[in-house]
């Protein structure tokens, strides 16, 4: 649903352990020093529909989340923008062509204002309406749920991955090199964006919504995902890619269609690593439960143990040569 890229900055000191005492900073003369940051939402109104919502059968329309959600978390702890920044990373936190802060399209469409925040609770693995999943991860204090709700945004026009893709290397031409991170539907135009962007050094997907196969490939034997050109799935392949998938993701069938997808997802996301393992990609699926990290949601950098993940993916850079 978002892009967010950043790149090592070898002058900055690694992230210390909370367990130990923080250096004394070097702070150069005219810097600027924060001491503490964040966003959140206030205000507005609350619109609800008649009826119960129905977990099995209720629907939503397209939307997604801005940069906001890598900024802070739902009650207001440190996101993955902080923490990256904290182990020497120079972080770009970008919004996708037609979302948030780039809104402003040239091919306009309706937007909805259908109630939809119980769908997305289900659709994200949070739990069925209004119990959360045992275990969970997630923020469950009222003011943390209505300000993750509130991160919620429309799309302002049709979601174009193309589009997408080359503002993005549009973007890391700019930057210069650096560790394209994605997220859901981001991840879609992010596997384009690593083919296309030299400057794009790893691709770190969470929670992909789909994932490529080459166009050479059989379609009948692909588990779950789409295909790409044989040359464009080839240059993608080429730089290291770690998929990270959460909890709560069933092994057998459910009666929940949203937990079936995500099913799915994982299982085309280890055979994508399988594929591009066999032409010489390096390839990393990491299911958080396999690794003992559990009760994650789909928004597994926003939840209490959002740090800890930060450090597993940091220790996979590191092993990469990108920490």
């Amino acid at each position: 649903m978002r892009q967010y890229a950043f790149r090592p900055a070898e002058a900055l000191a690694e992230y210390p352990e909370k367990s130990q005492p923080a250096p004394a900073p070097q702070i150069p003369e005219g810097a600027l020093v924060i001491a503490d940051q964040g966003v959140f939402a206030a205000g507005g109104i609350v619109l609800e529909s008649d009826g119960t919502f129905d977990p099995v059968n209720g629907q939503h329309d397209p939307t997604g989340q801005t940069r906001t959600s890598w900024m802070t978390t739902p009650d207001g702890r440190d996101g993955w923008n902080d923490i990256f920044l904290c182990k020497g990373y120079s972080t770009y936190l970008v919004d996708q062509p037609r979302r948030g802060d780039a809104g402003q399209t040239s091919t306009a469409q309706e937007i909805s204002t259908v109630t939809q925040d119980q769908a997305w609770f289900t659709q994200f693995r949070l739990g069925r309406w209004p119990e959360f999943n045992e275990g969970s991860q997630f923020p469950q204090d009222e003011a943390s749920i209505d300000q993750f709700f509130r991160q919620m945004t429309p799309d302002t026009s049709a979601f174009d991955q193309t589009v997408i893709a080359d503002a993005l290397v549009a973007a890391f031409e700019k930057s210069g090199p650096g560790i394209l991170v994605t997220h859901s539907q981001g991840g879609m135009p992010g596997w384009e964006i690593g083919a296309r962007s030299d400057k794009v050094e790893a691709v770190v997907a969470i929670e992909p919504g789909s994932v490529p196969f080459p166009a050479s490939m059989n379609p009948d034997e692909i588990t779950y995902g789409y295909q790409i050109p044989y040359e464009e799935f080839a240059a993608l392949i080429e730089k290291p890619i770690i998929i990270y998938m959460g909890d709560y993701i069933p092994a057998e069938p459910s009666d929940l269609n949203a937990e079936n997808f995500w099913t799915m997802v994982l299982a085309g996301s280890r055979q994508f690593a399988e594929v591009a393992g066999s032409m010489g990609g390096d390839i990393t699926v990491v299911h958080l439960p396999d690794e003992g990290i559990t009760g994650n949601s789909h928004f597994l950098f926003q939840e209490l143990n959002n740090e800890e993940i930060a450090g597993h993916l940091y220790a996979w850079l590191t092993e990469k040569g990108l920490g």
